[in-house]
């Protein structure tokens, strides 16, 4: 199945003479011919990180029809993707040495820079002229770190974090915020458009990271603010159920309360999103506050909320956890 929006041709040994390598307008991975038809030159991603989002992410790919090469800390989700098609690659250098673009998902900032620069990283196998996308979210300065010395190698590095969570991944409905040189960009819509659906560019290299930065406050915040309405309306007796219902119908909708909300007035905080992550994102933000003059006082009482689950050992639950944190101040349970 190839790419999305892209006008497939097969033969294997197009006539030289009529082959114009890349061609104008034609995304990596493909040749133009003189006629103007594109054709796949069954290009590699590697794919490193298949935890709960990574792991559809890399699906998708294959769906689209990219040949995969994966890479995981534990094995099983890598023998996963093999036993679908993908082949399994021993190190981020194996898989870089392997690859024609590079796709890093990952928990946070150290672990990206271990993959990328650290021994046996991406950067000591990649080869002139690949492309690194880091999907992870992590903090602007390391991005733009990490950019910087990709360039020295010739490699061209995009950040792309992402939201939508789990369902969006699975789906490949995420949204997708890059920063990085525009003609790259271009160049890797196809590969974008096998994961997500929302795909904007919004800046140079870091500027991906400083919008999932503030993406991630919105959602923190909209949790916080859901789960203040169903302790109040619950403790002064309403059902829960009923005012997630009236809710939804009014201004006050909002994908937290449609995705999230069914799982809140059942308590079941199966990860999506885990608490400890979102707590790091928070930190993330609040860090790039402090360096842009920005006061964030909200953000900072709900990285707080965030850090007492952590400290109770619920730092693995879903980040709608928060909700137990709302109960415990008010001495009361929704339900």
């Amino acid at each position: 199945m190839p790419p999305r929006s892209i006008s497939h041709c097969r033969d294997p040994n197009p006539p030289a003479e009529i082959l114009r390598p890349g061609g104008v307008g034609a995304p990596v991975g493909y040749n133009r011919y003189a006629t103007g038809k594109v054709c796949s030159l069954a290009e590699t991603i590697g794919f490193i990180g298949l935890g709960i989002m990574g792991k559809p992410m890399a699906r998708n790919l294959m769906r689209a029809g990219y040949p995969l090469v994966a890479h995981n800390r534990s094995r099983a989700a890598v023998d996963e993707l093999a036993s679908e098609g993908a082949s399994a690659a021993s190190s981020p250098q194996d898989v870089a040495e392997r690859s024609d673009v590079v796709i890093t998902m990952l928990p946070d900032s150290p672990d990206v820079e271990a993959v990328v620069s650290g021994p046996n990283g991406v950067l000591a196998g990649a080869r002139p002229g690949a492309v690194l996308i880091d999907m992870s979210t992590i903090s602007p300065v390391v991005a733009k770190r990490l950019a910087e010395q990709a360039a020295k190698q010739g490699v061209t590095m995009l950040d792309a974090p992402v939201s939508g969570g789990d369902r969006g991944a699975i789906a490949g409905t995420l949204s997708i915020m890059v920063g990085g040189d525009e003609p790259t960009f271009e160049r890797m819509q196809p590969v974008f458009s096998a994961m997500g659906k929302t795909i904007v560019r919004v800046g140079d290299c870091s500027a991906g990271q400083v919008v999932k930065a503030c993406n991630q406050v919105v959602v923190a915040l909209t949790i916080e603010a859901v789960s203040e309405a169903l302790v109040l309306g619950s403790k002064a007796g309403v059902d829960p159920a009923k005012i997630l219902q009236v809710l939804g119908g009014g201004l006050a909708a909002n994908r937290v309360m449609e995705l999230r909300g069914p799982t809140m007035l059942q308590h079941a905080f199966a990860p999506g999103f885990k608490v400890r992550l979102h707590q790091k994102d928070l930190g993330i933000a609040l860090a790039t506050g402090r360096a842009y003059g920005v006061p964030l006082p909200n953000t900072a009482l709900v990285d707080q909320f965030f850090g007492a689950l952590v400290t109770c050992g619920k730092g693995e639950l879903d980040h709608s956890a928060l909700l137990t944190v709302l109960e415990g101040l008010a001495g009361h349970e929704i339900g």
